[in-house]
């Protein structure tokens, strides 16, 4: 069965599956004869087979209820109001939302066709069994099916955004282990073979052993230090390049970005400060704009993140508390924000 992506559309289901029901029940209630037991039954059993197969997945229960309603319910009620067309109708709506792949399709066409059978063998209404089976079905798939499948789109866009700020992260990881690795690779190579040498003139010759020793540990202090500026590097990033990485992000995971007033002193405190806002945008928001302006007045130095699409309730995650600390050092405060959907993130540092 499809994944139905929001509990919202389930009620739909229900509420679908309930009212295409209720004509056939008044139709086998206002049948004088026992038999509209027997229609009640079917009915009923109906019911519990389609919460059966909603929930549980089997929808061979339903389809065996389907068929065993005909005996049961087709026979009864007034001719006129075609009580199993309705039920065919059902199945016919349902088929599309409840199959995959072509036989969605398949089922719901012979859902109609066999409500024409019955109504030729019930009544001779043929035509208008299928009519009313065809109507009852489109409008099934016309209420719950196009919202479910906006409702799969969406799902898929947000997974999509979530994979490319995955993707972001991962590059960058891979960038800097490059970095480690062409800083490294030649210095260790060099040290390994200084190393070597040393070992084998240990004996024959002490003095030219122990320069080579030394050399090593010279070049080991030396790529030690350059791994530490390396890491320092990546960082202590400054504030107009992580404004810029930011953008790029955004603008990826398909969020209209604007960044004005880069040039401004005190970046390195907000440059991850930057980073960490971009995180909050792209996994608790469904934004579909971020404007993110820096400004430098009076002494300070002020950041504000704003963008659309923020979720409710609104509480400090561990970023903002993360911030709030970091900042806290060098005197700088926090402040979020949440009204009417925008989401509002405003950092100020001393200058």
């Amino acid at each position: 069965m499809n994944d139905l992506p929001h509990t919202a559309l389930r009620g739909v289901l229900h509420l679908l599956w309930a009212g295409s029901l209720a004509v056939p029940l008044v139709s086998v209630l206002r049948d004088p004869s026992p038999m509209r037991w027997l229609g009640v039954a079917g009915l009923l059993l109906l019911a519990v087979a389609y919460a059966v197969a909603l929930h549980g997945g089997r929808l061979r229960w339903l389809v065996a209820a389907t068929l065993v309603s005909i005996p049961l319910v087709a026979p009864a009620g007034p001719d006129e109001m075609s009580t199993w067309a309705w039920i065919g109708g059902c199945a016919a709506g349902f088929a599309p939302l409840l199959l995959t792949g072509v036989w969605r399709w398949m089922a719901a066409i012979g859902a109609v066709v066999l409500a024409g059978l019955v109504g030729f063998f019930v009544t001779r209404g043929q035509v208008t069994y299928q009519m009313i089976a065809v109507c009852v079905g489109a409008t099934i798939v016309a209420t719950a099916g196009l919202p479910t499948w906006f409702a799969g789109l969406l799902a898929q866009a947000r997974a999509g955004r979530e994979a490319q700020a995955e993707l972001a992260v991962s590059e960058e990881r891979l960038r800097f282990a490059r970095d480690v690795h062409d800083l490294l690779g030649h210095r260790l190579t060099v040290i390994a073979l200084k190393a070597e040498l040393a070992g084998r003139l240990a004996d024959s010759d002490p003095a030219r052993s122990a320069a080579e020793a030394f050399e090593a540990q010279r070049l080991a202090s030396g790529a030690l230090e350059e791994v530490r500026d390396a890491v320092h590097g990546y960082r202590a990033v400054d504030l107009p390049s992580q404004l810029e990485a930011v953008g790029n992000v955004l603008r990826e995971a398909g969020i209209r970005c604007t960044v004005s007033g880069a040039d401004v002193s005190s970046g390195a405190q907000l440059a991850l400060v930057v980073r960490e806002a971009c995180t909050n945008v792209l996994r608790h928001s469904h934004a579909t704009w971020c404007m993110i302006d820096v400004a430098d007045a009076d002494g300070e130095v002020r950041m504000t993140v704003t963008n659309d699409g923020a979720e409710k309730p609104f509480a400090a995650g561990n970023g903002i508390r993360g911030m709030t600390e970091r900042l806290a050092s060098v005197g700088g405060t926090v402040s979020a924000d949440l009204s009417d959907g925008v989401f509002t993130l405003q950092v100020v540092v001393p200058a």
